[in-house]
């Protein structure tokens, strides 16, 4: 079966290249599922965000549903007791998940304006994981809270 040169589209032997071609970037790892950011990769986040402070618990409150029926879009609320003064506030307050793609999920700057500390927002995860909030305060103290969030269909 001959083709037309002004007939527009693709022939069988262009299409069994590109078949080929895709096949090999495939095997090569080109089409492979993003990566997931592990235990070890938030341990190094928190570091990075929140300078040399240890973690310490308490101060902050994470509201995540225990199950999430759709990872694309999960309520999670977190507020930090802190008297929001010039003297005595929370500067950043740092989102982490250890099943997504990137480890950091949100990182919101505040200060001492802002009244509360205090913010809700829909985040997309892509499994059941750990989530994790850090408040950094303006003395350079960081505290944190975990919660493992249980998804029945993925988002990421």
């Amino acid at each position: 079966m001959s083709r037309d040169k002004k007939t527009p589209g693709i022939g069988r032997r262009e299409m069994l290249l590109a078949s080929a071609a895709l096949l090999a970037f495939s095997k090569l790892g080109g089409l492979s599922s993003p990566a997931q950011a592990t235990p070890a990769d938030v341990a190094e986040a928190v570091k990075k965000l929140a300078g040399n402070a240890a973690v310490k618990p308490g101060k902050v409150t994470l509201d995540l549903p225990e199950i999430a029926e759709n990872g694309a879009t999960v309520p999670l609320k977190v507020s930090v007791e802190s008297p929001m003064s010039d003297k005595d506030h929370v500067k950043a307050i740092h989102i982490f998940a250890e099943g997504n793609p990137r480890p950091t999920v949100l990182s919101v700057k505040i200060g001492p304006r802002a009244g509360k500390a205090e913010f809700s927002i829909r985040i997309r995860l892509a499994q059941t994981q750990n989530v994790q909030a850090v408040a950094v305060m303006n003395d350079g103290q960081a505290f944190g809270a975990k919660k493992e969030v249980k998804v029945t269909a993925g988002g990421c």
